[in-house]
């Protein structure tokens, strides 16, 4: 399967458990391993054939930095439904990492792979 890639996508949000956490924005980082077919936008080379990974990019922007998740762990399953949700996008792995997490660590993070259920 085809992936598109997109590297480091730097995010701020409501992240957290604690009390101190929840009254800022942090900065979390997304990574995305988007798998769809990209054949027929590489063999038409037509943007009507192609995964739109821009108005994806804006979608996952809006709903990271609009929500107030307590887990990373759920905002990076709600980063993945989103993917989903394009009929073209088969499966999605998604990592979020939050840099200010842990002390003497430069990020920690969670990594989740989903698939399209089978219909």
């Amino acid at each position: 399967m085809d992936r598109i890639l997109i590297s480091d996508l730097q995010l701020r949000c409501i992240l957290g458990v604690d009390a101190d956490e929840r009254r800022e924005k942090q900065d979390v980082i997304v990574n995305l391993a988007i798998g769809a077919d990209l054949g027929p936008a590489a063999r038409s080379d037509r943007f009507a054939d192609a995964v739109d990974y821009r108005a994806l990019k804006k979608r996952i922007v809006a709903l990271v930095e609009t929500s107030q998740f307590h887990l990373v762990e759920a905002l990076a399953e709600a980063i993945a439904g989103l993917c989903l949700e394009h009929p073209a996008v088969r499966h999605v792995r998604v990592r979020v990492d939050k840099p200010t997490a842990l002390r003497f660590a430069r990020s920690v993070g969670v990594e989740i792979t989903r698939e399209r259920a089978a219909p």
